[in-house]
């Protein structure tokens, strides 16, 4: 991960600590609509960042049916 990534990174977990921190009580509708769709912005991004392999369970299964297969 890069520098600009990690200060993006740091940016992104900032903001989500201020919404998590905010009284939501008197918030109209739509801003709160707002805060939930910039969550799942910066979640996305978070995940891009992070990079990984992932693999379902499917995958998981079909590898383990190979390896015994091979084995």
């Amino acid at each position: 991960m890069t520098t600009a990534q990690q200060a993006r990174l740091d940016e992104i977990i900032t903001r989500v600590n201020e919404i998590k921190d905010m009284d939501k009580s008197n918030l109209t509708r739509s801003e709160k609509k707002e805060l939930r769709s910039e969550l799942k912005t910066m979640k996305t991004e978070a995940r891009a960042m992070g990079g990984g392999v992932y693999l379902s369970v499917g995958a998981i299964i079909i590898i383990i049916l190979l390896l015994i297969l091979i084995l």
